[in-house]
């Protein structure tokens, strides 16, 4: 992996837990495309295609529902091309309006262009964040 790579991948992992979470925007390209292959239709979309003040906008408006604490247990994986990555991390947070604590465990597989995201295939648990985000009720509904 690179140097500019195992950097990018640092200043993401910083970005998550940032005051301003618009920040983790800064570590993609201006047109991104972000696929969550476990997303639940009805819930989230499966594919996004985003520039990123969209995105920007939009990590600062998840701040409503929950803002996330600490990230830990960490993992850059290399991969043999270099502008591939993988990354591996727990997100500690709590829900915004009762402050019940949460953690979410997140896999990324992070293309990269020009040193910045340009595509992300994520992985997460979404019973969790329906859990999380007290939405278990809509998942349930979504998949019966």
């Amino acid at each position: 992996m690179t140097s500019a790579a195992r950097a990018l991948a640092d200043r993401f992992l910083t970005a998550v837990t940032a005051d301003d979470p618009g920040t983790m925007a800064d570590c993609y390209a201006d047109e991104a495309v972000i696929e969550m292959p476990f997303a639940v239709p009805g819930l989230m979309p499966a594919r996004l295609a985003v520039t990123r003040e969209a995105l920007r906008t939009r990590f600062r408006g998840g701040t409503a529902l929950r803002r996330y604490t600490r990230v830990e247990n960490a993992t850059i994986h290399e991969t043999a091309d270099g502008s591939t990555l993988i990354l591996e991390y727990d997100v500690h947070g709590a829900m915004a309006a009762t402050a019940a604590p949460f953690v979410l465990r997140f896999i990324m597989v992070i293309t990269l262009r020009d040193g910045l995201i340009a595509h992300t295939r994520d992985y997460t648990d979404p019973i969790a964040g329906a859990r999380a985000l007290g939405r278990l009720p809509d998942l349930l509904a979504a998949i019966g």
